[in-house]
């Protein structure tokens, strides 16, 4: 994938360290990449676990890999929905209906043993990060 030229969203909670798990970040951080260099940076709302759990006991419930069931497929969009301009979601873990969901929207999900934005944005431009696919659960 051509990393000179993207816009990548990253899982945080606080603007610096990725979060360890996709669907429990509270925010996106996203990243643009012009000719190499970073030239925008903005945080943005992100649902995930913290938004369902409302009124749902808290269960936490997976579409099947091949055949997301209604609630998981409108889960999963609501989700991706603040970065359909991104090319690439860079976490350090991550489910794999989440996983199925952001590739099928031709968004690349990237798993990293990086813990802060700014490392995984240095391989990232340097067309070295490594997608450690050991992470998916």
């Amino acid at each position: 994938m051509e990393t000179k030229n993207i816009k990548v969203a990253i899982v945080t909670d606080d603007g610096n360290v990725i979060s360890s798990h996709f669907g429990r970040a509270q925010y996106f951080e996203v990243l643009t990449v012009e000719s190499g260099t970073i030239t925008k940076r903005e945080r943005r709302e992100k649902a995930g676990h913290h938004t369902f759990a409302q009124g749902e006991g808290h269960q936490h419930q997976h579409g099947e890999r091949h055949g997301y069931d209604e609630v998981s497929q409108h889960r999963h969009g609501s989700i991706v929905a603040s970065i359909t301009d991104c090319q690439m979601v860079v976490a350090r873990g991550m489910g794999m209906g989440a996983h199925d969901f952001l590739t099928a929207a031709k968004i690349t999900p990237i798993l990293t043993e990086n813990r802060t934005i700014d490392e995984a944005m240095k391989e990232i431009v340097n067309g070295t990060i490594v997608n450690h696919a050991e992470r998916l659960h």
